[in-house]
């Protein structure tokens, strides 16, 4: 079977990347804009034109496919294929068969997963994972992801959302509104849509460097930070603190042999993980020694061959 390819899918919000994988190797790539803000639907039709011309430049036919992976932004039902629960991102994906699409299209299986749950899926099996039972994945950028792996088995829980809300561990019952409802989520106080109102709601912004940018995002915290700029230091050092403080909580929650950290912030993770890993060295209860904080090693194709990893394991 593994000779055969599969169809890959990680639908960002921002971007959705298209792949070809065979046998956990990335054959081809392409990536579009994601609108996802303009649902779902519109975009099979580019989708499927983009994969078609994947597959001709490829040498491949749907012959060749042995399914197709699909990381969601959001909570999923890998058993009945669906979209359950999706917030503000393709918001038409729950009324959607996607299913039926791949099978009318190419004839081949789809497996549908939450996305950051496919990422720690790559990194387990061909990343910074490989060779642990237990894993935890915290993804950091325009939200905050997590998932986990417990003895050898993809948490995924009753209702499909175990371990993959973690970016919504209350951390400050005082602190700002998230968008999901709740007040002071780990993602409210720390992630990348909720930066740019924090910045220019501070007393300082107009005489810090972050006011030259068009868009305030966590490179252009660590980038004027690094230049001794005060707001940018203090944002910084901030969200770092809630990282390191829901790294704490997901290691209390899941008891991981490692806490792979993964997303775009992580072009910074000199800075990073040494105050993440000491804020898991003052875990009193972990008697065993301590957990070990890595960056993960697949950036973009961690979903990608996670996703296409469902497909050649179908019992997962």
């Amino acid at each position: 079977m593994e000779n055969k390819a599969v169809i890959a899918i990680d639908l960002g919000g921002t971007r959705i990347k298209l792949g070809l994988v065979r046998a956990g190797s990335v054959l081809l790539t392409d990536r579009m804009a994601s609108q996802s803000g303009q649902g779902l639907q519109t975009r099979l039709p580019q989708i499927k034109a983009t994969l078609d011309r994947m597959l001709e430049t490829a040498g491949l036919s749907a012959s060749d496919l042995v399914g197709m992976g699909v990381a969601v932004p959001g909570i999923v039902d890998p058993i009945l294929k669906r979209v359950l629960s999706i917030n503000d991102k393709y918001s038409d994906a729950p009324q959607l068969d996607l299913a039926g699409w791949a099978r009318e299209t190419w004839g081949i299986p789809l497996y549908l997963e939450n996305d950051t749950r496919a990422a720690l899926l790559g990194e387990w099996q061909y990343g910074s994972g490989q060779g642990y039972d237990n894993v935890v994945l915290m993804t950091l950028g325009t939200g905050v992801g997590t998932s986990a792996v417990i003895e050898g088995r993809l948490l995924r829980g009753k209702h499909f959302q175990a371990g993959i809300l973690g970016g919504h561990f209350v951390q400050n019952t005082q602190g700002n509104r998230c968008n999901c409802g709740a007040v002071g989520c780990a993602e409210a106080e720390a992630s990348t849509w909720s930066l740019g109102q924090r910045a220019t709601a501070h007393k300082t912004y107009a005489q810090s460097l972050l006011c030259r940018y068009d868009t305030v995002d966590f490179e252009a915290v660590f980038r004027c930070a690094a230049q001794g700029d005060a707001l940018a230091t203090t944002l910084r050092d901030e969200s770092i603190d809630v990282w390191a403080t829901c790294a704490y909580n997901l290691v209390q929650a899941y008891d991981p042999e490692v806490l792979v950290l993964g997303g775009g912030v992580m072009a910074s993770r000199d800075v990073i993980i040494p105050p993440i890993q000491h804020r898991l060295n003052q875990n009193t209860w972990a008697t065993w020694g301590n957990v070990a904080v890595v960056p993960g090693l697949l950036t973009d194709s961690a979903a990608l061959l996670g996703a296409a990893h469902l497909a050649y394991n179908r019992e997962l």
